[in-house]
């Protein structure tokens, strides 16, 4: 009996998924539709045999921050399928975070034949290319034809979409492009569903990928004199470079570990003669005012093609040092005694009796933590709060979106990063800290279908203060902008007040909720994690004591300077 040959678009979509796995995909987010129906076909296929793991959801934006941590914390591409149209244009928020993240995510967008386009025809949009320079490579194929063997051109393309993702030829991982044309039928006959023998579309002998791509790095040394006075700020995305152990070193949470740490506040008082930028820094005011001062020469070690240089002062740069002395006995005793009163400053401003801030619960989640675990943490305050309050212990992987550092779609980034987690080292725990802003933006996050899977460890930390903390540190904050003739602005306009009730919004999710003081922060993050794998922790703050807390720890480091 002949077996049923698959309609043009069904075949295409098993050829696809088939050479994504040879190429190392293991994860893959599907968002529902009509026009990528062969690709959900193939993926449902794939999962079902176990070839990879498929997590299907509703909404294109979290989707594609689920995705984004999925490859943030297993390191591997990991492709995001939708129908077309405004199904491709939600993607936007998540390919801008992975561009300047350098992140390898796949958008594999499904298309209206390209016939179509500007006939009027429903959801048709001219999408291919729509990311425009925010992608590494924008790949389209051709419409699969009956009885037109273009085995190895599909093959072929899947291999060069992942090794630009992987950014095998250029050291700049990032998203990619992968536009579909499908023409109906649009599903396959009941009959093939399941049938994976590819005939001769099959791929190479053995499991291969088509094209192989190994990924290369790029080697640009840089001679550095360390005996001149030096500090190292260690931004995101930073490399390893055990050279600069001994360098006083400003790390942002989600840099490597430093063995010599010098906190951003510390940064007022040293004076170095020169500044070394590993990654790209993002945080802290008295960074920028340090990499712009023209007394201070700046380099800059990045392990992709660009380097960062806000200011224009940047000396010279590579991808790892090439050392030249040795840092001075004096400068690292100095630095460590300025390490230490800062840390103090912090510490006992603190502990001193008041209404608790996001500084409080930042110290108290790092606090939490032990080696192993990951810690995922929202943009804005938390990121901040972490950097200043927080002694993270070394083995902690910290996780951001400090690509464009925006607060969207972070609890579907936790919820991939705590998956991708389980998958690597079963039993660790993910804790994620963010703002009750950012936890509402990301609502449709916490959508997962019954039949899903869902991490084993995931407790979501929302520090809730009802609205914009982090304007209050910033000049807007300023108490006249909310009285005179400015009375209400800051607060409607920036303090944004919401007044969600979270345990009600948890509880419309299935998702469980507590809400806790500071103090018992700690404890409730030790506990076993919670059936279902993920539980929200929700901790008052009050915004309005925020900017007091930071003038008063200035205080205490200009008096203990005198």
């Amino acid at each position: 009996m002949n077996r049923p040959v698959p309609n043009p678009s069904t075949l295409q979509a098993r050829v696809i998924v088939d050479e994504m796995i040879r190429g190392g995909v293991r994860e893959a987010v599907l968002c529902p539709g009509s026009r990528n129906a062969p690709l959900a076909f193939a993926l449902h296929a794939a999962d079902a045999t176990g070839r990879l793991r498929l997590h299907v959801r509703i909404d294109e934006r979290s989707a594609g921050y689920l995705a984004l941590g999925l490859a943030v914390s297993s390191k591997e591409p990991v492709p995001i399928v939708m129908t077309s149209g405004t199904a491709v244009a939600n993607m936007g928020p998540a390919v801008f975070e992975a561009n300047y993240a350098r992140v390898p995510l796949v958008v594999i967008s499904a298309n209206r034949p390209y016939e179509l386009l500007g006939s009027g025809a429903n959801q048709t949009v001219e999408q291919f290319g729509l990311f425009g320079t925010q992608v590494r490579a924008a790949i389209s194929l051709g419409l699969a034809e009956r009885d037109l063997d273009t085995n190895s051109q599909w093959r072929s393309a899947v291999g060069r979409v992942l090794a630009a993702a992987r950014g095998a030829r250029t050291g700049n991982a990032g998203p990619v492009q992968f536009d579909i044309p499908l023409r109906e039928p649009l599903v396959p006959d009941p009959d093939e569903v399941g049938d994976d023998d590819l005939g001769s579309f099959a791929g190479r002998p053995g499991g291969l990928p088509w094209t192989q791509a190994p990924v290369g790095k790029l080697d640009v040394p840089l001679p550095i004199d360390l005996s001149l006075d030096t500090v190292v700020v260690s931004g995101h995305g930073s490399g390893e470079h055990p050279a600069l152990a001994d360098v006083p070193t400003v790390a942002e949470p989600t840099a490597p570990h430093p063995a010599t740490p010098l906190h951003p506040l510390a940064l007022d008082t040293v004076r170095p003669k020169q500044a070394i930028i590993c990654g790209r820094p993002t945080l802290h005011r008295g960074v920028s005012r340090l990499l712009a001062d023209p007394e201070v020469r700046v380099y800059a070690l990045t392990t992709g093609p660009r380097w960062p240089d806000v200011s224009g002062n940047v000396f010279a740069t590579g991808t790892r040092i090439e050392v030249v002395g040795e840092p001075r006995e004096d400068w690292i005793k100095e630095c460590g005694a300025v390490q230490e009163r800062v840390a103090g400053a912090v510490e006992a401003e603190l502990d001193e009796p008041g209404p608790t801030t996001g500084l409080h619960v930042a110290r108290a989640v790092s606090a939490a933590m032990a080696p192993g675990d990951q810690l995922v943490v929202g943009a804005s305050n938390p990121i901040r709060d972490i950097a200043l309050a927080g002694r993270v212990a070394e083995g902690v992987r910290v996780l951001s979106n400090r690509g464009v550092a925006g607060i969207d779609g972070t609890n579907s980034t936790a919820i991939g990063a705590a998956l991708a987690l389980d998958h690597e080292r079963p039993g660790a725990r993910t804790i994620a800290l963010m703002g009750d802003l950012t936890f509402i933006h990301d609502a449709t996050g916490l959508v997962i279908g019954p039949g899903e899977p869902r991490p084993d460890s995931l407790r979501i930390v929302v520090a809730n203060d009802d609205g914009g903390g982090i304007f209050g540190l910033l000049e807007q904050g300023d108490p006249r902008y909310n009285a005179g003739q400015y009375a209400g602005a800051y607060e409607r306009v920036f303090g944004t007040p919401h007044r969600t009730d979270i345990a009600s919004m948890c509880a419309g999710f299935h998702i469980p909720h507590r809400r806790v003081g500071v103090d018992e922060l700690r404890s409730v993050l030790a506990e076993s994690p919670t059936a279902g794998g993920i539980e929200v922790i929700e901790v008052a703050t009050d915004r309005d004591r925020l900017r007091s807390v930071h003038a008063a720890i200035a205080a205490r480091l200009k008096a203990s300077a005198v």
